[in-house]
């Protein structure tokens, strides 16, 4: 009997370490794929073969190398000759850029609304939710084409558009765990010895909101990254002269019967970015939740 209970947990344990082992491996791909971005991005005028922006008509529409090109556009040109290698290495700095500013931003201020809001309660809560539901309903596409129209495209509108956009999100969640983290014993604890609301906030409910947010931000990253490049196809981005994976979509669109490398290499980027962002995400999310912890 004692032997068959030792030979079920020697079972269990290998199942686990093996599960884990393949889960670790899983999360090594997406984790590849992205300092493969960082690194193209932060080194993108080392690595590249050309200048992006510049216009070369005699080599308009070249293949890439794998059909049937050479190796001075390994992966081809666009209707103006402009080598797409180099630009999507500068389209991955803008997205870096982007990503950079907007999501420890947002993150950081829909954090402190959601901590006041669920803290406070009462009427300061409510009209903080009623600001995040105003933000929410706001359309962010209309909002960027009249800020497009007013100042004109820039990657500083981008980045003020994506802000406003999505720190409704973490103020949300953040509102719900504190709803619940303020009728716990350790803070009533707290309070009963005379702490502050602002020592509480800080010292009790931050740390245990903290996976919540963490895999907010991993998964709102492929989130940015897309919205960017939606903004940028409709010419509400960044500004013309600047390499970007949305805009090298729509500027392919007139020659996508002609040429296909123009619009599905830009595209196969973005959609291996938006994978990989969700796939860390919720690699973090098994990690971090304690409930699924135990599970594994």
């Amino acid at each position: 009997m004692a032997q068959s209970t030792t030979a079920t947990l020697e079972l269990q344990l290998r199942r686990r370490r093996q599960i884990r082992w393949q889960r670790w491996l899983g999360l090594s791909v997406p984790v590849l794929i992205a300092l493969v971005v960082i690194v193209s991005g932060l080194l993108a005028d080392v690595l590249q073969t050309h200048d992006p922006e510049f216009i070369d008509l005699a080599a308009r529409l070249s293949p890439p190398v794998f059909d049937g090109g050479t190796w001075a556009h390994p992966l081809g040109t666009d209707e103006l000759g402009r080598d797409i290698y180099s630009r999507l290495l500068h389209g991955a700095r803008v997205s870096l850029i982007v990503v950079a500013i907007v999501v420890p931003g947002a993150a950081l201020f829909g954090t402190l609304i959601g901590l006041v809001s669920g803290w406070a309660g009462g009427m300061t809560g409510q009209i903080l939710m009623r600001i995040v539901d105003v933000q929410l309903a706001l359309p962010a596409i209309l909002f960027a084409v009249l800020m497009a129209s007013l100042v004109g495209p820039s990657l500083t509108n981008v980045i003020v558009i994506l802000l406003i956009w999505t720190w409704p999100s973490y103020s949300r969640l953040v509102r719900a765990d504190v709803l619940s983290l303020r009728e716990r014993d350790f803070v009533t604890a707290s309070r009963s010895v005379g702490a502050g609301p602002w020592w509480i906030m800080r010292k009790h409910l931050l740390p245990n909101v903290l996976n919540t947010i963490v895999i907010i931000m991993t998964l709102e990253v492929a989130l940015v990254v897309l919205a960017e490049a939606a903004l940028s196809f409709l010419s509400v981005g960044v500004p013309p002269g600047t390499s970007s994976w949305g805009r090298m979509i729509s500027e392919g669109r007139d020659t996508m019967n002609v040429a296909w490398w123009p619009i599905w290499l830009p595209g196969l980027t973005l959609l291996i970015i938006s994978l990989t962002g969700n796939l860390m995400g919720d690699w973090l999310r098994d990690a971090l939740d304690p409930r699924l912890r135990n599970v594994r």
